[in-house]
């Protein structure tokens, strides 16, 4: 049996990187089994949904290394979920309810105090036609909801009702069908709510894993029983903690938090996203893994908290740096050359600099202090001004190496009596306009004697 998955978001706002974890959590078990990954759109809001979103989806992902097997979008399946319905409504299981919200708030409300579990009371399975016609003629259109298989004779008498499957992430689940309202399927004006779009489309699409946050655990039970109804095979279930914020609030896409967008266009790498939403709340350590193969090894069922895992956004850029300063110059190349650095300097400039970057586009602003004309802007003082010039009247002839560095400092140490800090930084601001950077051995051959000379106080 071939292992299919899905991850099927809602184009109501812009991917972050809680959102990445679901996505990366059945791609890497489908890429493990040889399975097939589907990207299904949940796009039955038609007020809310938008292709723009869409297409940001399938472009964060594929950044990423997603590449889904087939993708699909809910708007172009509306006839198979009417279908669905009817099939529910010939044999009895759904219904027509015509409270408003208000009607159902208070009615939960005088549950509560009578000690009752707030709970749909099933009001509508009562009445008769006469009382449902009056109904439609005040104006009222209905909204439908699945009767739970939840009581022996009497649908009036719910008892315990238990659905067990075994999960592949939290092991055995238990769900009491009889602490469930019947869900509404079909709001008051015809469109679907979650969940019967996602059931007939995994029943249609021979989904076999269903793997998701485990802020779904409880509506699995209500899905089992309709996928029963309906006569699809039922799925294997496997739900993940969510992540947070260090603060433990919840990740949303309409806040942008963490946009996997904004954290591209920050320069973050892909796999420095990727390691952080699959390996917090796993056990074992947050490690910039090099590629999706080398985090799919890693991910462990088994490992996963049970708990909602926080994660710190500091997290990402040193999973970014490490990412960085491993990465050889063949990855870069296209980008330095961009930015200035000649075809000849590619290797010792990414040398040079790699180890003071936490992304790649900070080297931009090592290869304009190398290559650029301009003097670093710097004040200097009389007495350093005087150090520097006499310092500058030192530098060796070209052509520079790494040891060119050191004979230079060498002679200004002799000229001038200076040493430690004092000879060194001003050189550094000198050079650089920076008081920090690479090490100077290895930045000063690159950036050669004419423009070291052009940067003399």
């Amino acid at each position: 049996m071939t292992h299919s998955v899905r991850f099927a978001p809602s184009p109501t706002g812009y991917l972050h990187i809680g959102n990445l974890r679901p996505a990366l959590f059945n791609w890497l078990f489908a890429q493990r089994e040889g399975g097939r990954f589907v990207l299904r759109y949940d796009d039955t809001d038609t007020e809310r949904s938008k292709r723009e979103y869409a297409d940001a989806i399938l472009e964060d992902i594929r950044w990423i290394g997603i590449q889904p097997d087939e993708i699909a979008r809910q708007s172009d399946r509306i006839a198979l979920y009417d279908a669905a319905a009817e099939r529910l409504r010939a044999k009895g299981l759904l219904y027509p309810c015509f409270e408003t919200a208000d009607e159902l708030e208070r009615r939960r409300k005088r549950r509560m105090a009578r000690g009752l579990p707030p709970i749909y009371g099933r009001e509508a399975l009562a009445l008769t036609e006469v009382e449902r016609q009056a109904f439609e003629a005040e104006g009222r259109r209905p909204h439908w909801r699945f009767r739970l298989p939840n009581f022996r004779d009497d649908p009036m008498q719910p008892e315990r009702t238990e659905v067990h499957w075994d999960d592949v992430v939290r092991g055995r689940q238990t769900v009491d069908l009889a602490s469930l309202s019947d869900p509404v399927l079909i709001r008051e004006d015809g469109t679907y709510l979650y969940t019967l779009p996602s059931v007939v489309d995994d029943g249609e699409m021979g989904i076999t894993h269903v793997l998701r946050g485990d802020d779904h655990v409880t509506n699995t039970g209500v899905q089992i029983a309709l996928f029963e109804a309906l006569d699809y095979r039922t799925p294997a279930f496997g739900h993940f903690n969510l992540l947070t914020t260090i603060d433990g609030e919840g990740l949303s896409k309409r806040t942008g938090a963490l946009s996997l967008s904004s954290l591209r266009a920050d320069g973050f790498e892909p796999m420095a996203v990727a390691s952080l939403a699959v390996l917090t709340g796993l056990s074992g350590s947050i490690e910039a893994l090099p590629s999706l193969e080398a985090l799919g090894e890693r991910l462990d069922f088994d490992g996963v908290s049970a708990s909602s895992s926080k994660f710190d956004p500091a997290e990402l850029t040193r999973l970014n740096a490490d990412l960085v300063h491993a990465m050889p110059v063949e990855v870069v190349a296209e980008r330095l050359l961009e930015w200035g650095v000649p075809d000849s300097d590619l290797a010792p400039f990414w040398s040079a600099v790699k180890g003071n970057l936490s992304k790649v586009p900070d080297a931009q602003e090592w290869a304009a202090i190398v290559y650029g004309d301009a003097r670093a802007d710097q004040a200097f003082n009389e007495e350093d001004t005087a150090f520097l010039r006499t310092a500058f009247d030192l530098l060796p002839a070209a052509p520079f190496d790494r040891s060119t560095w050191k004979a230079w400092t060498d002679a200004i140490k002799a000229a001038t009596d200076r040493k430690g800090k004092g000879l060194f930084m001003p050189l550094r601001l000198a050079l650089t306009g920076l008081d920090h950077g690479p090490e100077l051995a290895e930045l000063l051959p690159l950036i050669g004697r004419e423009r070291a000379l052009q940067r003399r106080p």
